[in-house]
């Protein structure tokens, strides 16, 4: 069973940094995108970044400069380096996984809090 497992999450003052972890139970080179998304209370789940298995990467624009996705293929690990945290950062954020190949295709973990104080 795929399973995808976030850390790192937690409380930080605006202008800090986080770095969020998504360990994944086996290869990421089974997933051909993985991505980061956050859920305010009260609103949609959004798209943060995505990373495909060549390295490209897509970012919303609100992000943009601030934060960095990167994988480590090694350690099954996506991460996301988030720098200038402002409290509209706060939420729960997902990691997300996507393949050409699993049944299901689509998968996500639990979520891991971020809370920007002001």
């Amino acid at each position: 069973q795929v399973q995808l497992v976030e850390s790192g999450g937690g409380l930080v003052q605006a202008g800090g940094s986080l770095r969020l972890s998504c360990v994944a139970s086996g290869s990421i080179f089974r997933f051909h995108t993985m991505g980061w998304y956050r859920q305010a209370p009260g609103k949609q789940r959004d798209l943060v970044a995505t990373i495909t298995t060549s390295g490209t990467t897509n970012y919303a624009g609100s992000v943009k400069d601030r934060f960095t996705i990167s994988r480590d293929n090694a350690k099954n690990t996506v991460y996301l380096q988030m720098n200038s945290l402002n409290p509209e950062d706060t939420a729960v954020y997902y990691c997300r996984g996507v393949s050409s190949y699993l049944s299901p295709s689509d998968y996500w973990g639990q979520g891991t809090q971020v809370t920007v104080s002001s």
